[in-house]
């Protein structure tokens, strides 16, 4: 069993976001939304680092069917890099988690922190449901 927090990621070209869960890995809240830059790696860092993180969920980007899309195989470049941080990485199956984030948040508004939190709460509820059975 992982200790401390889940960081969950929604991978975008140009913004990732990131949301965190609570200690008890039972809710997540939308944490922050970094510029995909070459910046990026030393944030997430810091942000494991100060929140506690034991293990990262990502977003796993399908198309209609179910199926990898185009952005798939950035996200695998972005989970080799992620990697080398030494946290233990998952992925959760997402789709359309933006469209569902801007039903909240409006369709003008940066909405991947809400989305990574949306991915990261999928999966907690998941693995809180498998454990509870």
């Amino acid at each position: 069993m992982t200790t401390g927090r889940f960081l969950g990621i929604d991978y975008g070209k140009k913004r990732i976001g990131l949301a965190v869960s609570d200690e008890g890995a039972m809710l997540a809240f939308p944490k922050i939304i970094l510029e995909n830059n070459t910046g990026v790696f030393e944030k997430i860092k810091n942000i494991i680092k100060e929140e506690h993180v034991g293990e990262i969920v990502i977003g796993d980007s399908m198309d209609f069917t179910g199926k990898p899309n185009a952005i798939a195989k950035d996200i695998e470049i972005f989970i080799a890099e992620l990697e080398k941080l030494a946290v233990p990485i998952l992925k959760e199956k997402e789709f359309l988690t933006s469209v569902e984030a801007r039903k909240f948040h409006g369709p003008k508004s940066k909405v991947d922190a809400s989305a990574a939190a949306l991915i990261l709460q999928r999966y907690l509820d998941r693995r809180n449901l498998g454990a509870s059975s």
